[in-house]
């Protein structure tokens, strides 16, 4: 009996690859990239991933607040007078917590149209975020009180303390274009340090990025005095978080589509280069120093067995994005699984100091940043409609 089902599963399975193959670009918006390729992800064996994990799920003690007050808030950040949090949100705005209700603080396109205000859900807001334009990491310079912005779609900019349109800083690095402006940091100087995740792929074919591993994702510089950007690192499977040291003297980002941290140093005798500090249990997003110099890292969830073997073989990847299934669904597949959140402190050394999760995604089904302050973690998604806090011991 078991034999007779398997077979007719293969049969379909084989009947519904035939269709793919004939017909392979009816379904997906990979026909608008004709020359869309895949790489291999030199992903390291599941058994060199990190094996501390939290087996009292304690991001379940997290509260949930703003819930559907927010929509997509990636980036959490504090005023250098401890104000806030300010988020950006999915309709493009940058949105302020003044203690009893948020209002809109700044955005970054002057050209917001109905399209940006219609309340919508986060897979809609996507198709007009080119529009909208999508601030992803956000900074404060703690002495100016400006807000640096890391656009999605225009570049790195920056606003006053008094909010409103943001300036554009730069849009290019050594001629090439920004096509997804990710995470970045700032130091005292406003030198302004940051990831462009890829330079084929916008935010809004996010999932195509991730299927493909394609490696033109940089780590850029931009300086404020000669106002040039110039590349500090380049060939990179999408480059993501990035956060300076305390003393300044390097800085951390993450590599999501291998999913590990590499420390760039800024001073000293190894200025100039660059090294892996340490694996990371899944795919990560962004990454936060706090007071005490150690990072938190967001993980969007644990590397599997299935998300190991897709790396590997690029043409598994290419064929699953074939298929007629939801962005939702192929995000599932190509990450690593259902959504859970996973939060994860490291030294500067790279090693584990902290690991807290929900693994049943129950209260805290994604996290894309973790900004630590006064004895709280605040959690942003770019996934959720809410803000998550949970209270460290």
């Amino acid at each position: 009996m078991a034999t007779t089902v398997f077979s007719k599963l293969s049969k379909i399975f084989f009947l519904f690859a035939i269709y793919c193959a004939l017909d392979p670009f009816k379904h997906s918006s990979i026909s608008k990239y004709p020359d869309f390729q895949t790489f291999k992800i030199d992903m390291p064996p599941l058994s060199s991933l990190p094996k501390e994990r939290d087996h009292e799920n304690l991001l379940q003690n997290s509260e949930i607040k703003f819930l559907n007050e927010v929509q997509g808030p990636e980036s959490i950040a504090f005023d250098p007078l401890g104000r806030g949090p300010y988020t950006g949100v999915a309709d493009g705005r940058i949105l302020f917590w003044d203690g009893t209700r948020w209002t809109d603080f700044a955005y970054t396109s002057n050209n917001r149209s109905e399209l940006c205000d219609t309340k919508s859900s986060l897979l809609a807001y996507l198709k007009n975020e080119h529009i909208c334009g999508r601030p992803l990491g956000l900074r404060f310079h703690k002495r100016t009180g400006d807000l640096y912005v890391a656009d999605a779609y225009f570049g790195i900019m920056k606003v006053g303390p008094e909010g409103g349109l943001a300036t554009s800083l730069t849009t290019e690095g050594d001629g090439v274009p920004l096509r997804f402006t990710n995470d970045l940091d700032v130091d005292d100087e406003g030198n302004v340090y940051f990831t462009d995740s890829s330079s084929v792929f916008q935010r809004r074919n996010f999932m195509h990025l991730i299927v493909s591993g394609e490696d033109t994702g940089r780590v850029l510089k931009y300086n404020p005095e000669t106002k040039e950007t110039t590349t500090l690192l380049r060939n990179l499977q999408f480059p993501n978080g990035l956060s300076l040291g305390k003393d300044g003297s390097f800085f951390i980002f993450c590599e999501g589509s291998i999913g590990r941290l590499r420390k760039y140093w800024l001073k000293g005798e190894k200025a100039g280069t660059s090294e892996v500090v340490a694996l990371l249990h899944g795919f990560p997003d962004n990454i936060r120093t706090n007071k005490d110099g150690d990072f938190w890292v967001a993980v969007h969830c644990h590397r599997n067995i299935f998300t190991h073997v897709m790396a590997h073989h690029p043409n598994v990847r290419k064929f699953f994005l074939k298929l007629p299934i939801t962005v939702k669904f192929q995000y599932l597949l190509q990450v690593g699984g259902w959504p859970h959140a996973v939060a994860v402190k490291y030294s500067k050394d790279g090693k584990v100091l902290k690991v807290l999760e929900d693994k049943q995604g129950k209260v805290v089904k994604a996290v894309s940043e973790i900004e630590e302050k006064d004895g709280k973690l605040w959690m942003g998604s770019v996934l959720m409609s809410f803000i998550a806090v949970y209270d460290l011991p």
